[in-house]
């Protein structure tokens, strides 16, 4: 069943979730959530990966960080020199990098990636002056960012949605604010959704059923956005360090992330140049934050990271890349992102979202 979208309520669910300028002082008096940019934080991580009952001889992916912009830099990746072969290569359509390594069946050899990285916090500045120049996007990467891929279209039900909940918008940040208002209004985290989901937004709007993780919540509004006319993008990465704001859905124990993926969006405004976005988390607050799911995103506990994921987002993260429809190496299919170790061994395709029975570890350290 298609879930109509009428002006009325698009109008409704904005004004429930005014977020840019003004909020009620008395709903964010109880939690802070206030990302301040400008300093750098280091991380190390550290990705091992070995392999359960192969059958023969067995290929490993492993996703390194190659996002380098204002907030992040990917500095380095390395394998450890006693594991077994290996290089790091690049999907030429969708630019991801990883670690392919050659496991000799029987071998019980032990994979270790280890990854440098800097994160800084992000938050907007909506009154800034117009962009500088240097900071502008060519219209040739741009036209990137508005493209469909296979799971993220931008015709049918996915442009019929947008232009319903954009209608009599003009600025592409009212077009943005829109959507992101419509998201959080009609979408919700699914728990039993395995790892981030699969990012089927046609699916999504077609069923009916807005339920899901980040990579549906936040990849039907990039879809939305790009059948909009705004380009836009996810990030596939990984939470690195708990919450500084005391949110422990928008947080990970660092001794442990393998289930810790998560991926953000991005938008491109013709005034602010990319502007982080994160309506997921939004969700994901709402629904496990606390034992009882919260369905009032006026709620004092959702208040604070409504208004701060709305143009920021913590530097407790990191991103991967931005890439999809990804390509792997010695593989016939494409993957839709590229953020969980991958694994072939004969005819067996080891199970990402399973990292007990895979196996893989995944750890961050702080340098301070």
């Amino acid at each position: 069943m298609i879930r109509p979208v009428t002006r009325r309520a698009v109008l409704q669910g904005a004004a429930a979730l005014s977020l840019v300028p003004h909020l009620a002082q008395a709903e964010s008096q109880s939690r802070t959530f206030d990302p301040k940019p400008g300093t750098w934080r280091n991380f190390e991580v550290i990705t091992t990966v070995q392999l359960v009952d192969a059958p023969a001889d067995a290929t490993v992916w492993v996703p390194v960080p190659t996002v380098n912009t204002k907030w992040q830099r990917s500095l380095s990746s390395e394998t450890s020199a006693n594991g077994p072969p290996s290089t790091i290569e690049t999907d030429a359509k969708s630019g991801a990098r990883f670690v392919v390594a050659q496991f000799p069946s029987g071998s019980g050899s032990e994979l270790k990636v280890t990854s440098r990285v800097q994160t800084m916090d992000r938050a907007i500045d909506w009154h800034a002056t117009p962009l500088p120049p240097a900071d502008t996007e060519s219209p040739t990467t741009l036209k990137r960012w508005v493209q469909p891929t296979k799971l993220v279209p931008t015709d049918g039900i996915v442009r019929k949605t947008a232009l319903q909940i954009t209608q009599g918008a003009k600025k592409d940040v009212e077009k943005v604010h829109r959507i992101y208002d419509w998201i959080i209004v009609s979408t919700y985290r699914e728990p039993k959704t395995r790892g981030c989901g699969l990012g089927d937004i046609r699916w999504l709007l077609e069923t009916g059923d807005l339920g899901g993780k980040c990579a549906d919540i936040n990849g039907l509004f990039v879809g939305l956005c790009r059948a909009s006319g705004v380009p836009a993008r996810d990030a596939y990465g990984l939470r690195l360090a708990p919450s500084a704001f005391g949110y422990k859905e928008l947080g990970s124990n660092s001794a442990n992330l393998k289930s810790a993926q998560h991926c953000r969006s991005e938008v491109y405004l013709q005034q602010y140049g990319w502007v982080a976005m994160d309506p997921a988390d939004v969700d994901k607050v709402m629904r496990q934050e606390t034992s009882d799911w919260i369905k009032d995103a006026g709620h004092p506990l959702v208040v604070p990271v409504r208004k701060a994921l709305f143009g920021g987002w913590e530097g407790n993260w990191m991103a991967y890349n931005n890439a999809v429809d990804v390509t792997l190496p010695g593989t016939p299919n494409e993957l839709p992102f590229l953020m969980y170790p991958q694994a072939q061994s004969g005819a067996k395709r080891y199970d990402a979202y399973d990292p007990d029975n895979f196996k893989y570890t995944i750890t961050a350290h702080e340098i301070v």
